[in-house]
C-alpha cells in the first residue's frame, strides 16, 4: 500500500475522530443544560436551601453529562477499537472523567495567563481549543488506547488494579496533602501552637538560640531544629501562615513514603507492590493528621525510620560498610535527635542492634568482634549532633532543667496514681497504646488487624525482611510502653515498616478486611454528607460547597461500591477510597476557611483599626497563636474558657471580644454583636461528649457559633498588662 494513501487515510481517519469527538461534546452540553433544568426545577425543589439547591442539579448534570459523553464516544468515536468492550467499565470510565478534569484545569489555567495579555473572550476561546484538543488526544491514547497497550495489560492477573490506576491515586493522594493544607480547621494537634509561638518569638529576637516563649516552663519544650525549620520556612516571620509553617512537614511525609515506595519495590518486586506501600501509608488517618502540621512527627519518622531503609535496600553492603554507613545513619539519626529528644535513640539503637544480630543470625561472638563498634560509632554521632545544642545554648543550664528533667523524665511521673495502675488502667495505660496503633490506621485499621492475624498465623514462615520489619514494630511499642505517659504519635515511626508489611503481605490478607474497610470508608463519607446537607441548612442560603464536592464525595461512594460488589478490587481499591475520604474531609471544612468561618468584612475593617485588645477564647495552652494567623496585625490576648464565663466579665477586660454564642448572660448591657461565623470545635468537655452523643446531638458537638462582641462603651479599669492566661 503507498505510503502516501495510508497518511492520507491517517488523516481522514483522525479528522472524523475529531469531528466525531466534537459532536458528542455537543450533546453533552445539551444534556447537562437540559438535567440542569429538570434537577433545579422539579427534582431538588424540595431542598430548602437555594445554593445547596444549585449545587445538587449542577453535580448531577456534569454526572450524567459525563456518562453520556463516555458512553457515546466509546459507542461511536471509538467503535473501531473494538477490543476497548472487554476492559473493566468502571476504570475505563474513571480514566474518561480523569482526562475531562484535567482539561477543566488547563482551560482555567490558560484563561488566566492568557488574559493578561488578550481579551477574556479571545482568551478563553483559544483556551478551549486547547483544552479540547488535549482531551482529544489523551482520551484517543489513553482511554480508548490502540490494541497494543490493551493487550499488555490483559496479560496482568485477572482482577488487579493496573499500575497506572495506582499511580493516579497516588498522585491524589500527593493532591490531597497539599490541598487545604493551610486551614485553620485542618486535622492536628494542640502542640502545633505551642510550637508556632515559640518559632514567632525566635524569630523576632534576631537569633537562633536562646529559643524564646512566653509560655511557662515550655521554652525549652523540643530541641530546636523543629524552631528553625519554621523560622526558615517562613523567612523569619516576614511569610507568617500556615502554609509556610507546614509545607516542609509534607515534604517529609512525602519523603518518606517514597522511601515506603522502593522498600516495597524492591522488596516485592515489582513496581506495584511499591505503589501500594506508598499508597497505604499515606492512607493512613495519623499519617494525614501528624503529617502535615507544624509539629515534629513528620521529621522524626523519616529521620529514624531512614536507617532501616538504608539496612533493608541495600542489605550487604550496607552491613558490611565499616565507617561509611554507621557514620551516616549516625548523622540521620542526630538530626532526628535534633527534631525530637536525645531520649529515641534508646528505640532506634535497639532496634537497629536488633538487625544486625538478627543478619549474625544471633551468633553474640560474631556481633560484638564485627558490629558493635558500629553501633557504638553510630550513637556516638548521633549524640554529638545532639550536645550542639547545648554547646551552642547561651543558657545549658535552662536545656537540662527545663528539657532533660522536665519534659523527659517528667514522662516517668506517675502523678496521683501508682506507676502498675497507671499501665493497666486508664487513657494511658498499656491497652489505650494497643488500641492506637489501630487509631494510626484509621480507616485503614480493618487492615492492619489482618496483618497482624496473618503475621501470628504465618510466624514460622516470615521473610527475612518481614521479620526485620516486624521488630522494629515491636521495639518501639516496648520502649514507649515504659514511660507513664503513653501516646499513639510515640509509635509513629513505624507505621511506613508496617505500610510496606500490608503491601508485600496484600494478597494473603483476608478479603473480608479489605469489605471491612470499604464499610468503615462508605460510613465516613456518607457521615461527611449528612454533615454537609445539614451545615447548608443551617448556613441560610449560602452556597457552601462547590459541585466538584458533591461529585467527590458520590465518587468516594462509588470506589466503595466497586470494592465491595467486585472481589477482585476489594484489595485495590480501599486505599483508594481511604484517601477520597481524606480529601472529602478536606472538602467538608474547606467552607470554615471561607465566609462561612469569617466574620463579615465590615467587622475585619474595624479589628484592623482597633488598637485595643481583643479577648479570644483558649482552651488549650497557645491557642491564642491561631488568631495570630488569622488576624495578622491584632492585639490579640488570650482569656481562658469555662462554663462559668459571662458575657458581662469579658466586657470588663476587653473593648473588643470573641465569644461563643452560647455563653452565658447573653444579654450584655452595653455589648453589641458586631458578626457571628461558624467554628469546628475542638477539646469538648467528656460530659458534653457523653450528653450530645446520647441526645443524638452531634451537629451541635462538632460545630459551634462565635460572636465578635463591641462593649467599647462599657466602663472598664485601665487596660490590663499581658495576660498569663493559656500560658
Amino acid at each position: 500500500m503507498p505510503l502516501h494513501f495510508i497518511k492520507h487515510h491517517g488523516r481522514r481517519v483522525l479528522a472524523y475522530r475529531f469531528i466525531r469527538f466534537g459532536t458528542v461534546g455537543a450533546s453533552g452540553t445539551v444534556v447537562n443544560l437540559g438535567v440542569l433544568y429538570l434537577a433545579q426545577e422539579y427534582l431538588f425543589t424540595g431542598v430548602a436551601s437555594a445554593g445547596l439547591r444549585l449545587n445538587l442539579s449542577l453535580a448531577l448534570a456534569i454526572f450524567v453529562a459525563t456518562i453520556n459523553n463516555f458512553g457515546w464516544n466509546r459507542l461511536w468515536t471509538w467503535h473501531d477499537r473494538k477490543h476497548h468492550h472487554t476492559r473493566p467499565l468502571i476504570l475505563q470510565f474513571i480514566q474518561y472523567s480523569t482526562a475531562c478534569w484535567v482539561s477543566i484545569v488547563i482551560q482555567f489555567a490558560l484563561t488566566r495567563l492568557l488574559a493578561t495579555e488578550l481579551h477574556y473572550l479571545a482568551a478563553n476561546l483559544i483556551a478551549i481549543l486547547s483544552a479540547s484538543v488535549f482531551n482529544y488526544f489523551i482520551n484517543d491514547r489513553w482511554t480508548f488506547s490502540p490494541l497494543k497497550k490493551s493487550m499488555e495489560r490483559e496479560a496482568r492477573p485477572e482482577g488487579q488494579v493496573i499500575d497506572t490506576y495506582l499511580l493516579l491515586a497516588l498522585i491524589l493522594a500527593v493532591f490531597t496533602y497539599f490541598y487545604a493544607l493551610d486551614s485553620k480547621n485542618a486535622p492536628t494537634n494542640g502542640d502545633e501552637a505551642v510550637y508556632a509561638h515559640i518559632t514567632r518569638l525566635t524569630a523576632a529576637s534576631g537569633h537562633l538560640l536562646p529559643l524564646q516563649s512566653q509560655l511557662d516552663h515550655m521554652r525549652n519544650t523540643k530541641p530546636p531544629l523543629l524552631f528553625w525549620q519554621g523560622i526558615a520556612s517562613t523567612g523569619w516571620g516576614r511569610h507568617w501562615d500556615r502554609f509556610s509553617l507546614r509545607y516542609p512537614s509534607v515534604l517529609y511525609t512525602l519523603a518518606t513514603a517514597l522511601m515506603a515506595f522502593l522498600l516495597g519495590k524492591k522488596l516485592g518486586g515489582a513496581t506495584r507492590t511499591g505503589l501500594l506501600a506508598a499508597l497505604v501509608y499515606l492512607a493512613f488517618f495519623d499519617t494525614y493528621r501528624y503529617g502535615r502540621p507544624f509539629l515534629t512527627s513528620a521529621a522524626e519518622v523519616f529521620w529514624f525510620f531512614l536507617p532501616f531503609f538504608v539496612l533493608l535496600y541495600w542489605k550487604q553492603r550496607a552491613y558490611a560498610s565499616r565507617q561509611l554507613v554507621p557514620l551516616g545513619l549516625g548523622g540521620a539519626c542526630g538530626i532526628g535527635l535534633l527534631y525530637k529528644s536525645f531520649a529515641l535513640l534508646a528505640p532506634v539503637g535497639l532496634g537497629l542492634s536488633w538487625w544486625y544480630l538478627h543478619e549474625r543470625r544471633y551468633d553474640w561472638p560474631l556481633f560484638l568482634r564485627q558490629d558493635a563498634y558500629k553501633l557504638a560509632l553510630l550513637g556516638s554521632v548521633a549524640l554529638a549532633v545532639f550536645s550542639l545544642w547545648f554547646v551552642l545554648d547561651p543558657d545549658p543550664a535552662a536545656i537540662f532543667r527545663e528539657f532533660v528533667v522536665g519534659e523527659n523524665l517528667g514522662k516517668f511521673e506517675a502523678g496521683e496514681q501508682s506507676y502498675l495502675r497507671r499501665l493497666i488502667w486508664g487513657g494511658h495505660s498499656i491497652w489505650s497504646l494497643c488500641l492506637a496503633v489501630f487509631i494510626n490506621a484509621g480507616l485503614l485499621a480493618p487492615l492492619l488487624a489482618g496483618l497482624m492475624w496473618l503475621a501470628w498465623r504465618e510466624r514460622h514462615a516470615l521473610t527475612r525482611e518481614e521479620q526485620l520489619l516486624w521488630l522494629w514494630f515491636l521495639v518501639l511499642f516496648a520502649v514507649f510502653s515504659l514511660p507513664s505517659q503513653r501516646s499513639g504519635r510515640y509509635l509513629l515511626p513505624a507505621m511506613p515498616a508496617l505500610a510496606v508489611l500490608c503491601a508485600l503481605c496484600w494478597e494473603r490478607i483476608p478479603r473480608a478486611v479489605f469489605l471491612l474497610a470499604h464499610g468503615l470508608t462508605a460510613l465516613a463519607l456518607a457521615g461527611l454528607g449528612c454533615l454537609s446537607i445539614r451545615l447548608n441548612g443551617e448556613a441560610e442560603n449560602m452556597a457552601l460547597y462547590a459541585p466538584w464536592y458533591w461529585v467527590l464525595v458520590a465518587g468516594g461512594l462509588a470506589v466503595n461500591l466497586a470494592g465491595l460488589a467486585r472481589p477482585g478490587w476489594s484489595r485495590d481499591l480501599a486505599p483508594v477510597a481511604a484517601i477520597a475520604a481524606l480529601l472529602v474531609l478536606g472538602g467538608f471544612l474547606h467552607p470554615f476557611d471561607g465566609p462561612l468561618g469569617q466574620f463579615s468584612p465590615e467587622a475585619m475593617r474595624l479589628l484592623q483599626a482597633q488598637a485595643g485588645p481583643l479577648g479570644v477564647p483558649c482552651n488549650f495552652r497557645a491557642k491564642d497563636e491561631g488568631y495570630r494567623l488569622e488576624l495578622p496585625g491584632v492585639n490579640v490576648r488570650a482569656y481562658a474558657e469555662n462554663t462559668a464565663l459571662t458575657r458581662q466579665a469579658l466586657a470588663q477586660r476587653f473593648p473588643l471580644f470573641i465569644a461563643d454564642t452560647a455563653m452565658a448572660d447573653a444579654d450584655c448591657s452595653g455589648c453589641r454583636v458586631i458578626s457571628q461565623r461558624f467554628i469546628v470545635r475542638s477539646r469538648q468537655p467528656s460530659q458534653e461528649i457523653r450528653a450530645s452523643l446520647r441526645d443524638g446531638k452531634l451537629f451541635q458537638l462538632l460545630i459551634g457559633r462565635q460572636a465578635l462582641i463591641d462593649a467599647r462603651s462599657v466602663s472598664r479599669p485601665p487596660a490590663e498588662a499581658e495576660s498569663k492566661e493559656c500560658r
